[in-house]
Order: structure tokens, then sequence, then C-alpha cells
């Protein structure tokens, strides 16, 4: 959603009925007290003459506008890739979120899109009425405020978890923006212990079929890299230039997950959240979602029968993918056991606290420095093991990134040239990996088998009306399925 697409009237009636659906679509600037809140504020709802709507936190503090300490703008979800008007400008927030400008260049940023830094720059003014700069510094500030709140890291390591090069800088930033220091801003509750990692709430908008959503991403554990036991979620992640583990669980009630990271996570916590709420699918609209999809008799029931159905993504592009090319013609049991030697062989040994959490997910460089036939001895024909060893080179050279921040279509094209993989694994991987919420994989037995057809092309022609959407539409059925529907 643009600043263009905000009605004020029908802002101010999501304000006063405090209507979750709204959370994080659009923030309210009250000129009268020069803070901005979530729409789902529960402090006296200010007069209509009074408010100014905005698409993004980052404008909101661009017109001067201060966060809300109670509720806490820096905990409202994001938005789906979907709702972007502009494609190119929601990718770029994805990276941006990640924290791809903390130290490096927007010229480098664009060049990694493939596209201009004047072109980049211009979709995110237009898409979030802010510059690419300006949006970095209000993703910074907010992940500050509340590791703030929320956690008892040292103020120096605050400011380098959230991207700033000095205390000082950070201090700076934070006095102008908000006008108090950080250390006015620290919490003196909840205080966790030193050593222990992070705490954080990662906010969602109900509903959130939880059991559903771990239970899926539990059913594919193998080789002890994640584990679900009924109402926690466990597993290994690596970023960019660290590893550890992280856990999850539900609390419905205030419609957020609690996660704690390892502290070995926290000098790269922008990248981490980001990859723990596209796992989740946190940023996603269930009652927009849900409700275009019930206007299908077939969905209907099962829409019903499990709101707020998420689509389960993934820690790890290459992880995800080298799963998917694995599990091609075969039963789940069968590649999860095929996997599991992937991970033994090629996943680096995790030292955690968590029972069942043993091993990082298998490391495309390593894959693709060792030879097809020693990769067929682990249960594969010699095709297969050529194809894996085709994605796994790519992925390692850097040819293109299994990342929601990727320009899909050309990602989808980069898969189709490897030997081995087709329509079925790319448009499974454009689902769970690159975040397209439109992604289905038609050829799929288990889809064919819910729609009762028995050709791809009715997979295609019954779930036209799913769009844009169809990648849930596609979870409800499997979901269906597994359950014994």
């Amino acid at each position: 959603m643009t600043a263009a697409d905000l009605d004020p009237s029908h802002c101010y009636a999501a304000v006063k009925a405090h209507d979750t659906r709204f959370d994080g679509v659009f923030f309210v600037g009250v000129t009268s007290t020069g803070v901005y809140c979530r729409p789902v504020c529960r402090v006296r709802t200010p007069l209509a003459k009074n408010c100014r709507f905005f698409a993004h936190a980052a404008a909101a503090e661009q017109a001067g506008f201060r966060p809300c300490l109670r509720c806490r703008p820096e905990l409202a979800p994001g938005n789906a890739p979907s709702d972007a008007v502009s494609r190119l400008a929601q990718r770029a927030a994805i990276r941006i979120r990640e924290g791809a400008l903390q130290g490096d260049s927007l010229e480098n940023l664009a060049a990694q899109m493939q596209v201009s830094s004047r072109q980049l720059r211009r979709a995110v003014e237009q898409e979030f009425g802010v510059s690419p700069i300006a949006l970095a510094q209000t993703y910074r500030l907010l992940l500050a405020k509340q590791l703030l709140t929320e956690t008892s890291l040292k103020v120096v390591d605050i400011a380098f978890a959230s991207g700033y090069s000095s205390l000082r800088r950070f201090n700076d930033a934070f006095r102008r923006h908000y006008r108090l220091s950080p250390s006015d801003l620290r919490s003196q509750r909840g205080r966790q212990a030193a050593g222990e990692g992070v705490r954080l709430r990662l906010s969602y908008r109900p509903p959130l079929a939880w059991e559903a959503l771990a239970g899926f991403l539990g059913s594919r554990s193998g080789g002890g890299l994640v584990s679900y036991d009924g109402e926690r979620f466990t597993g290994s992640l690596r970023t960019r230039s660290a590893v550890g583990w992280f856990s999850a669980r539900d609390v419905p009630g205030q419609h957020h997950l609690e996660v704690h990271i390892a502290p070995a996570l926290v000098p790269q916590i922008s990248q981490v959240v980001a990859q723990l709420r596209q796992l989740f699918d946190l940023d996603a609209h269930p009652q927009v979602v849900d409700a275009q999809l019930a206007g299908d008799p077939l969905l209907a029931p099962l829409v019903a029968a499990t709101p707020g159905l998420r689509i389960p993504g993934t820690v790890d592009g290459f992880e995800l993918a080298l799963r998917a090319v694995l599990g091609q013609q075969v039963s789940v049991r069968a590649a999860s056991t095929v996997f599991t030697r992937f991970v033994e062989r090629f996943g680096e040994p995790l030292e955690t606290p968590l029972p069942g959490i043993e091993r990082l997910p298998p490391d495309a460089t390593a894959i693709a420095a060792a030879d097809v036939t020693e990769l067929a001895t682990l249960g594969l024909n010699r095709r297969r093991a050529e194809t894996v060893w085709h994605l796994a080179r790519l992925v390692a050279e850097g040819t293109f990134e299994l990342h929601p921040g990727t320009d899909v279509e050309r990602t989808r094209a980069q898969l189709l040239a490897i030997p081995g993989i087709g329509p079925w694994t790319t448009d499974y991987i454009a689902m769970r990996a690159l975040g397209d919420p439109d992604a289905m994989p038609q050829s799929d037995l288990g889809l064919m088998r819910a729609l009762g057809v028995d050709k791809p092309a009715g997979v295609h022609s019954a779930a036209q009306g799913w769009r844009p959407w169809r990648a849930y539409g596609a979870m409800h059925c499997w979901h269906c399925l597994a359950s014994g529907g």
C-alpha cells in the first residue's frame, strides 16, 4: 500500500476499531502529541482532525513523528510481497531490512539487484514515501528500540547489532529522531541473564495456525536441523557471518511469537529477524487471504477448519532447494532419509542447548566441491546427483540467490536451466524460498488428488479463483491430505 492508497476516513475507522487487519498496513501520526502509533494502539483514540496517516513507519518519522512507547511500532508486522505496488521496492525493502545498507552503498545494492541506483531510489520513494537511506535508518532505529526495551544487551552491543559503526553515531541518531537517549529508554523489566542470547517478540496479524505451520516444518526434520515438540519449534541457523540456534513459540492471545536467539547470532540480529519472519510467514494478511480462498466451495471448509494457515518458508534457500530436488517423484519419508545423509556429510556440527539440534544445513560450497560419484553414494541416481551438484555450484558461485529479495521470474528461469529441474521443483522453491504467494506446483500429485483432477491443466483451471494466493490454496490442500481429509 502506498500513501496514495490511504483513505483518511477508512484509516480512522480502523483506528477507532483497533482493527488487527490493518496492523502494519499503515501508521497514524497524532499532531497534538507528535507521536505515531499502530492502528491497534490502545491509548485514547485521537480526534480525526489531529490524525495523519502514513504507509510506512519511515514516512511518519520523516514527517517528524516519534514512535509510541506503548504500542511500539517496531513490533508491527510488515507487508507481504504481493502488497507492494512495486515489486522492485518490496524486494529492496526485504534486503534493506536484513541490513543490506549497513556499511554498503546504494549503488552496490542496486548492482546486486541488476538495476540502476536511480531506478531503485525512485521505486522505493514511490512505494514508501522515503529514500532507501531513510528507510534503512528507520529499520535500524526501530530494531534498536526493540532491543533496548526487551533485552539487557549493552547499549554498545545494540548499536553495532543495529548496524551503526560507532556508539556516538547511534546515540546521535537516536536522540535526533526520538528526542531521548538510548539509556533513557532502557527498560528495567524482563532482564535476561548475560550469555543467554536474546528473547524478542515477533508480531503477526491473527489468526495464525501455529500447530499446522510448525507441524509441517517439523515433519520435514532430519539430521538435527529442526525440531517441534507440539509447542516450541527449534532449529539451527546460518547468516552471512555467524551460526547459531533459535527457538520459537506462539503466544496467541497477544498475537506474537516469542523467539529465543543464540548469543552468537546477536551481531546479525537484523538478518536473523528477517529470516525468522520469512520462515513463519509473519507478514501475511491471513484475513484477506482466507476471505479470497473461502470463495471457492472446495476450499471454504478447509479455510474454516484451519484459519490463518501460512506458507512455511525457510531460513536457508539452498537447503529448501536441495530438499525440493531430493523430493522429486519420491515420498516425503524417502526424501527425508536421503536429505539426512546430506546433512550428516555436508552439514557442520553445532553445539546448542536445544535437544535434537546438532547441525547446520548442508553447505552449497562443500557439495559443489564434492564429486558427483560421491553424491550418488548418498542414495541418488547419477542424473539426480548431477542436478544437485549443478545447483550447489551455481549457488556457491553466487550466480543466483534463493532469497525473497530476488527477482522471482529471473530466478525461475535460472533454475529451469539446470538439467533435472522442472516446473514442479521451480514452483515449490518459488513458493517457499522466494516468497511468491501465487506460486503453485501444478503438476503435484497431491494437489491433483485433492482437487479431483488427473492433469496439471485441471489444477491450473481449478485454482484460478485463488489468485493471487494460490500458494496458500495449495497449503490448504496439502494440510487436508496430511490430516486424513
